[in-house]
């Protein structure tokens, strides 16, 4: 089977702006700073939230961190053409539509629940279901 390395290669820039997004939060969480809001004033309510661990205790920005560090290696390994490009082109859709609907789940949580946005937070939403565009077009390119 033939991927258009493109889309992975554009993938991996995409990882890229999500490793930066979830490296900033993680440096104003741990500073203990406000992280700046370019649009509304959510993003401190939404980031301080009980909502903000969901997995094992685990913050939210770092679990996107290892989301993003290993969709940027995959993409890495696929355009590089590893020998077992399948099975990692199989294992990057599951992990995207595992970040998906967890990015749905967050989304659903800042508008029913918290009645707050974090810009941070869609942006992250924003650059996932732009990562699964990608990969939903790679068949057809």
């Amino acid at each position: 089977m033939v991927f258009n390395i493109t889309s992975f290669a554009l993938i991996f820039t995409t990882a890229a702006i999500g490793i930066s997004e979830t490296s900033y939060l993680i440096k104003k969480r741990i500073a203990a700073e406000k992280p700046v809001c370019p649009i509304g004033e959510g993003c401190d309510a939404v980031l301080k939230s009980r909502y903000n661990r969901m997995f094992f205790g685990v913050h939210n920005d770092i679990a996107g961190m290892i989301f993003y560090i290993a969709i940027a290696a995959l993409a890495a390994l696929i355009v590089l053409e590893a020998y077992f490009v399948l099975r990692l082109v199989l294992l990057m859709e599951f992990l995207l539509v595992a970040a998906s609907l967890m990015s749905a789940a967050f989304l659903y949580i800042q508008w029913r629940m918290l009645k707050a946005w974090c810009f941070w937070c869609v942006m992250s939403a924003a650059t996932i279901g732009l990562m699964d565009l990608i990969i939903s077009f790679q068949v057809f390119i």
